[in-house]
């Protein structure tokens, strides 16, 4: 709820619709309404979760709810997998790797052992070296700190620009967007910093947002000058330890190639993605765009070789993108002397 808010209040294509039958509400579907009635998840890029807020057992046909909502067509793809009124319409349904903490942080621990001991032991090993070497160490839970929450900012556009994906907090809207949800206080919902800190120095940080049970993980994120420490992996595990010491359940670290995940988590959750269209040409023009796009990213996600490949060029076009950015900076510097 607050963060359905906090997006309506940022931006104008936010919608909730309410499900009703015979005067009671049964439920609720967050959504965003664009142009020519293309229907997107609430958050879009930003969520890791959607799906129908509905009373158990609730039936209904999803191309009538489009027609209410003046939609023409909704694609979806962290769907809750099989929602009984999306579930026909589910292409693919993936893992998302979870840190289980239901039986307490020690149970955890030893589920990742089990799993990966050599992992394991490695970062145990760089967080006692950054500990001794870089003026000890200090896990923050649940900080404040606006402060700190723009330096995390900082570091993952560096992150976004070095590894040529966009920048999302070059919008201005998201960093308000957080900045509200750092602000955000209930036991039902809350935005979370955590920060992690060598002497007085922050070295690795995340921010996401917190249910009654569930840590979702959202921007982690991590100083490059302390990289031979691993201490974004050392975040991860001191984040577990002190979200189990909170008496969280579970760790959401959402679907996405990366290889640490898979030797974290100690469980999976599943999320669908698929689509719900009504008979229009803007269907059907959108599909056309859309199916080629998601069949590839489902190509390259599901082989590391490719997911590997495709990381590097990623990373070679954000390098390249920084030179010329630089260059571009010099040039700009010069000018005013060189016509003086």
């Amino acid at each position: 709820m607050e963060f359905a808010l906090a997006m309506g209040r940022l931006r104008d294509y936010v919608r909730v619709a309410v499900v009703e039958d015979d005067g009671e509400i049964m439920g609720f579907f967050p959504y965003e309404r664009h142009g020519f009635g293309i229907g997107k998840p609430l958050g879009g890029f930003l969520t890791t979760c959607h799906g129908l807020i509905s009373a158990p057992g609730l039936r209904l046909n999803p191309r009538d709810l489009l027609r209410a909502c003046k939609l023409t067509v909704f694609d979806f793809d962290h769907m809750v997998a099989d929602q009984p009124a999306f579930a026909p319409y589910q292409t693919d349904v993936r893992p998302v790797p979870v840190m289980d903490l239901g039986d307490g942080f020690d149970a955890y621990v030893e589920r990742v052992r089990a799993n990966s001991a050599k992992n394991y032991k490695t970062v145990r090993y760089k967080e006692r070296k950054l500990d001794r070497e870089q003026g000890g160490l200090r896990f923050e839970w649940d900080s404040a700190d606006s402060g700190a929450l723009r330096q995390l900012m900082r570091w993952k556009s560096d992150q976004y620009r070095r590894t040529g994906r966009v920048d999302r907090f070059a919008q201005p809207w998201i960093v308000r967007l957080l900045d509200e949800m750092h602000a955000e206080r209930s036991a039902g919902f809350a935005g979370v910093l955590t920060m992690v800190y060598a002497g007085d120095t922050p070295v690795a940080g995340h921010f996401g947002l917190r249910t009654a049970d569930t840590l979702v993980g959202w921007f982690p994120a991590y100083d490059v000058e302390f990289a031979r420490y691993s201490p974004g992996i050392v975040h991860h595990l001191l984040m577990a330890e002190h979200a189990a010491g909170a008496g969280l359940r579970r760790v959401d670290m959402g679907k996405g190639g990366r290889e640490y995940k898979s030797w974290l988590k100690s469980g999976d959750l599943f999320v669908a993605e698929g689509r719900v269209s009504r008979p229009s040409p803007t269907a059907a023009v959108h599909w056309m765009g859309r199916t080629p796009v998601n069949k590839a990213r489902t190509i390259v996600t599901d082989r590391p070789e490719l997911y590997r490949l495709a990381d590097r060029v990623l990373k070679g076009f954000g390098r390249m993108r920084t030179s010329v950015q630089s260059q571009s900076a010099s040039t700009v510097v010069k000018e005013p002397w060189g016509a003086g």
